[in-house]
């Protein structure tokens, strides 16, 4: 099987936690206590997305940043 590269959104709440997203992907996201502990942990719900998506993920252009 040929490996998928994707982009994952990485925040930290207030509680310190680290939140990963894939914007790729339908409700794709995990949680984890250091940066290793959550891309682990979302290497595991990506494999678990992909067995779930009927639609072919959506491309990834990139993020913007802007000021108000």
């Amino acid at each position: 099987m040929n490996q998928q590269e994707f982009y994952v959104i990485i925040e930290q709440d207030e509680d310190g936690l680290y939140i990963g997203e894939v914007p790729q992907l339908r409700a794709c996201y995990s949680q984890g206590r250091t940066i290793d502990e959550l891309m682990s942990n979302m290497r595991e719900v990506i494999a678990l997305c992909l067995e779930e998506e009927t639609e072919f993920p959506s491309q990834f252009i990139g993020v913007q940043r802007v000021f108000v």
